[in-house]
């Protein structure tokens, strides 16, 4: 994993990509243009270290080493796909931009910076113009996620998702309209408009969170990489900046397949179709004794803090191409809260529990024409195979955001330190010992 990105002004702040749009545009400078200056500059450099000593670079720590809960031997129920991600659902891509910069005390404007932008594209930039359909559901209404009354009233995710900072909801929003209308246009009539869903969680602990460092241009950054396939998790995109149970938190995935009775079993003649459910959350809750991993009350049995009181959130995006309509998609919604109580919160009243679910089945399910269509669904009695699915993701996912994660130094020099993958293990072994 890349998680940590070495430190630079805000104006030419390193992406997840580890590509700053400075060399993007050197990169496209011709060589011969490049030859001479190159060598003048090199000739004056070795002049100048003849006579003065040249200070080392600052030490970039660089994670490289992908280590998720799974590997630490934590036993989670249920079969997950073949990333373990949100991916694993057929046509949803991920991004990110991550903006690491500056340390020491906190200059409002300036930094340091430890924030960045969420995007999951429900189909892919291919089919970003095909909404989806799609529930929500808050499990505690003390943060933000635009345009869920268009979700509730017309059953549909149009666009992205995005996920950032609790100050940047207003830029981002802005600027998935801005992404969207240059890349898409308007529609059939003439019109061009959109109500995205852009969601967040609190950074201030580790971020200048009033600095406002989120730019059209990250969001836009975020859209423009997304992939398919394995995802980065931890200290990454809108996760960035994120505590967890008071450790280093941020953006966690997890995946399940699952078979639903009757539909293709696997014990059946019939060829096996499996259906898939992704979770990625943004994980910034919880106080420290609530941490619970498979039962094992780990937030106990490894003691700290960060605040004295909860102040954080979780976003929770769950996607499954399992042919759902709106008020099911709702009902799955509402199971992440099973996930996330797994994990030992108890959405504190300062605590943003926002939840959206959506479906990749039933493509062009909202195109105007024909206006008669057929749509596919499944009763509600053969849901329940996705509801375990859901929750146990949807721990996963958190616990995930957790493990591949590393220590982060922040404003103020506020330190957080991620969850000590040796204490972790010692634990689990020392359970299972006395079993």
């Amino acid at each position: 994993m890349m998680a940590t990105i070495g430190s630079c002004e805000s104006s030419d702040m390193t992406y997840a990509t580890h590509l700053t749009y400075k060399t993007h545009l050197m990169s496209r400078i011709p060589l011969s243009q490049l030859g001479w200056a190159f060598l003048l500059t090199l000739v004056l450099l070795l002049d100048a270290s003849a006579r003065e000593p040249i200070p080392a670079p600052p030490k970039v720590e660089v994670h490289t080493k992908t280590v998720r809960a799974r590997d630490l031997g934590i036993p989670f129920d249920g079969t997950p796909g073949k990333f373990n991600a949100i991916t694993d659902v057929p046509g949803v891509e991920v991004g990110y931009t991550t903006l690491i910069s500056g340390e020491g005390k906190l200059e409002v404007g300036k930094g340091p910076v430890r924030t960045g932008v969420t995007a999951i594209l429900p189909r892919g930039r291919d089919a970003m113009n095909d909404p989806v359909f799609a529930g929500y559901f808050s499990l505690n209404g003390n943060g933000e996620m635009t345009g869920t009354a268009w979700v509730e009233e017309s059953g549909f995710l149009e666009g992205p998702i995005v996920l950032t900072n609790t100050h940047s909801v207003g830029v981002a929003r802005d600027a998935v309209i801005a992404w969207r209308l240059a890349h898409g246009g308007p529609d059939a009539e003439g019109f061009a408009w959109s109500l995205p869903v852009v969601a967040e969680t609190w950074d201030g602990w580790l971020n200048d969170v009033d600095g406002f460092h989120v730019k059209p241009e990250h969001v836009a950054h975020a859209i423009e990489s997304v992939q398919s396939g394995a995802i980065e998790e931890g200290s990454v995109g809108g996760g960035t900046g994120m505590i967890c149970y008071e450790f280093k938190g941020g953006t966690g995935t997890a995946s399940r397949v699952v078979f639903v009775a009757g539909i293709g079993e696997s014990n059946s003649s019939a060829s096996p179709n499996p259906f898939t459910i992704g979770v990625l959350v943004q994980a910034n809750c919880g106080r420290r004794p609530q941490l619970t991993i498979r039962g094992l009350e780990v937030g106990k049995k490894i003691p700290g803090s960060v605040y004295k009181r909860e102040t954080g959130s979780i976003i929770i995006v769950v996607a499954t191409d399992a042919p759902l309509l709106p008020h099911q998609l709702k009902r799955l919604a509402r199971r992440a809260s099973l996930g996330l109580a797994r994990t030992g919160s108890v959405s504190g009243n300062g605590s943003g529990d926002l939840f959206i679910a959506f479906s990749t089945g039933n493509p062009h399910a909202a195109d105007a024409k024909p206006p008669i269509r057929t749509i596919e669904t499944m009763p509600n009695d053969l849901m329940d195979p996705l509801f375990t699915a859901t929750v146990e993701a949807t721990e996963e996912a958190i616990i995930n955001a957790l493990v591949d994660n590393h220590d982060m130094t922040g404003r103020d020099n506020h330190k957080v330190e991620a969850l000590p993958h040796d204490r972790l293990r010692a634990l689990f072994q020392k359970r299972n010992q006395s079993r």
